[in-house]
C-alpha cells in the first residue's frame, strides 16, 4: 500500500472501531489505566502490519486482537517488574541447586498466566484475592482495609477463585475441579 492510501485506509477501516475497542478494554481490563497508550500502540502495530504485510483483511478483528495483546503485554511487563522484598534472607539455602532453563521458562509462564487470570477479575474481586493470597491477610483484615464486611470479602474471594478456576480450565491448565477446591480451602 502506498503512503497516500494509508491515511484513507486507517480512517475507513480502523478509526470507526476505536470506541468499541475502548469499551472492550474497559470491560475486559477494568484496572487498566493506560487505555490511551494501548490504543495508540495498537494503531502503530496495525499500520506496521498493513504496510509490511500487504494488507489486513479484517481490520476490526485485527484491531481487537491487537489491543488485547498490547494490554496483556502491558500487564506481563508490570508483573515482571514488580519488586518483591526478601526480608528473610537467612532462610535461603546458601548453595541452591541451579535450575534449568525449562524450569525457569515453566515458572515464568505460570506467573504470566496467573497475572493474566488476576487481570481478568473485576477490580474489587482482584483486590480481595491479592490481599488474601499475596499478603496473606485474614478476612477481617481485608474487610477493614477495604471498608467492607467480612461477608463481602468471603463472597468476593469465592467469586475470584471460581473465575480463576474457569480461566485456568478454559486453557486446560486444571486437571479437575477438585484440585481448585482443595487449593481454595
Amino acid at each position: 500500500m502506498s503512503p497516500p492510501e494509508e491515511p484513507q485506509w486507517f480512517a475507513e477501516h480502523v478509526q470507526p472501531h476505536e470506541p468499541a475497542v475502548r469499551a472492550y478494554l474497559a470491560s475486559r481490563f477494568p484496572s487498566l489505566q493506560d487505555r490511551d497508550d494501548v490504543v495508540q500502540e495498537s494503531f502503530s502495530r496495525m499500520l506496521r502490519a498493513q504496510t509490511k504485510g500487504g494488507g489486513i483483511r479484517h481490520a476490526r478483528a485485527f484491531f481487537f486482537s491487537t489491543a488485547h495483546n498490547v494490554a496483556v503485554d502491558l500487564f506481563r511487563r508490570r508483573a515482571r517488574n514488580e519488586h518483591v522484598e526478601m526480608t528473610e534472607l537467612h532462610e535461603l539455602p546458601a548453595l541452591e541447586e541451579a535450575r534449568g532453563a525449562g524450569d525457569l521458562l515453566d515458572e515464568q509462564q505460570r506467573h504470566e498466566t496467573l497475572a493474566e487470570a488476576l487481570a481478568s477479575l473485576p477490580e474489587r474481586c482482584r483486590e480481595v484475592v491479592q490481599l488474601r493470597f499475596q499478603e496473606n491477610l485474614s478476612y477481617k483484615e481485608i474487610a477493614e482495609r477495604l471498608g467492607v464486611t467480612t461477608d463481602t470479602v468471603k463472597v468476593q474471594l469465592g467469586r475470584g477463585v471460581r473465575r480463576c478456576a474457569k480461566f485456568f480450565a478454559s486453557r486446560e491448565l486444571l486437571q479437575s475441579g477438585k484440585t481448585m477446591k482443595k487449593a481454595a480451602s
